[in-house]
């Protein structure tokens, strides 16, 4: 079972898309805010139902051992070209807040998800989430609820990071004879309620699904695997599915079939070659095949978007050795083939880091793109990049 889904599922690269690297006319951006020193990361992008833009990111003196890090945000209202100063979006006193989620339900409810870092380390992590139906007269969201999200992931989730694991080419890389193997360690880990309840943090945006499903994609740290909490009444409440299992496949952008199947495009955390993995699931998010590596390098995380002429992008660091280069990945088979490469950041290795994508597509047509944008050491922003598809893949 395992080969048939890697050779249909195997993510290729055209000529073309190896032979491109100017980038085209067509895409142009500009920074959130000015560069900084503090580290400003993890950018989340919804467009409001009145048209307006909202960026999220955190940003603090470091990350999860930094407790002043906080979720800031800034409106590009519609019309105009230039951001709003930041606000502030959420902060627990004393925690680091990261890794913040901006999306709309299925009936236009804003909402706001991200990880509190309890005991400044991420397997501790803390589902929150905030949401708005108004806004002030700026356009800033005005929190009506805030919650947390808590999932209590059953015994099935143990019978299949075993039963997955298992599924995978055995490997026993930087283990000694008489040390436990990765693999045992984490079936083993798995087996204890506490540990896979535990820790699990957003990143990407959810897929929305008919009849008020929600898939939000999540990942864990403690496990080096990911996990998609579902939600079937619009964000009210919230289940854990069954885990995507692999070697470091973490930060899953999801995006879905014309026959039904989902896609979990994933960062790869784990051994040497960096490569995109991918998993597939045919029960709406439930369950999941192993994750297995691709051909497309991936070094850092990777967002996704099914676009309104059917066509699929991805945007994610290509590079195996550093996050020097950005590139947006465009495909006409629902991610088989991917026949364009555009890079939007591309420059010599170890000069600057350009990653954390986040990538939506307006009603308009347009894709919008922020990153973390960090061209020098100690300088840093988010960028927001704009382009038209169809011009770039004339």
């Amino acid at each position: 079972m395992i080969v048939l889904f890697l050779l249909f599922f195997t993510v290729r690269l055209s000529a073309d898309a190896q032979g491109l690297r100017t980038p085209p006319a067509g895409i142009t951006g500009t920074l959130i805010f000015p560069l900084q020193e503090q580290h400003a990361h993890g950018s989340s992008m919804v467009s409001l139902p009145n048209g307006d833009l909202l960026a999220a990111w955190f940003q603090g003196s470091g990350e999860r051992k930094a407790d002043d890090v906080k979720i800031m945000g800034a409106l590009l209202q519609k019309g105009k070209t230039t951001w709003s100063k930041p606000f502030l979006l959420a902060d627990t006193p004393g925690l680091p807040d990261c890794n913040p989620v901006l999306f709309l339900n299925h009936h236009g409810k804003l909402f706001l998800v991200w990880i509190a870092v309890l005991a400044n380390r991420w397997e501790y992590s803390l589902l929150k989430y905030k949401t708005a139906t108004n806004f002030a007269k700026d356009g800033k969201p005005v929190w009506s609820w805030q919650d947390n999200i808590l999932l209590k992931p059953d015994d099935r989730f143990a019978s299949a990071v075993e039963e997955r694991l298992k599924a995978l080419p055995g490997t026993g890389a930087g283990w000694g004879t008489y040390a436990p193997r990765y693999d045992d360690m984490i079936i083993t880990a798995s087996q204890d309620p506490a540990k896979r309840s535990l820790g699990w943090m957003t990143r990407i945006r959810p897929l929305l699904l008919p009849d008020d499903r929600i898939l939000l994609p999540l990942y864990s740290d403690g496990f080096n695997l990911s996990l998609v909490a579902i939600s079937d009444d619009d964000g009210t409440s919230w289940k854990a599915g069954l885990p995507i299992v692999g070697r470091g496949n973490v930060q899953p952008a999801l995006a879905q079939r014309k026959d039904g199947s989902i896609v979990a495009f994933m960062r790869d955390n784990g051994d040497a070659p960096s490569r995109m993995q991918i998993s597939l699931s045919r029960d709406g998010g439930m369950s999941w095949t192993a994750a297995a590596k691709t051909d497309i390098p991936s070094t850092a995380s990777v967002a996704a978007c099914v676009l309104q002429d059917g066509k699929w992008a991805l945007l994610l660091n290509d590079a195996d050795d550093g996050r020097y280069r950005l590139s947006l990945y465009l495909s006409d088979d629902e991610g088989k083939t991917w026949r364009w490469k555009i890079p939007v950041e591309d420059h010599p290795p170890g000069q600057g880091s350009f990653s954390y994508p986040a990538l939506i597509q307006t009603p308009d047509g347009l894709l919008h793109m922020t990153y973390s944008f960090n061209p020098v050491p100690h300088r840093e922003s988010i960028r927001h990049a704009v382009a038209d598809p169809e011009k770039l893949t004339r």
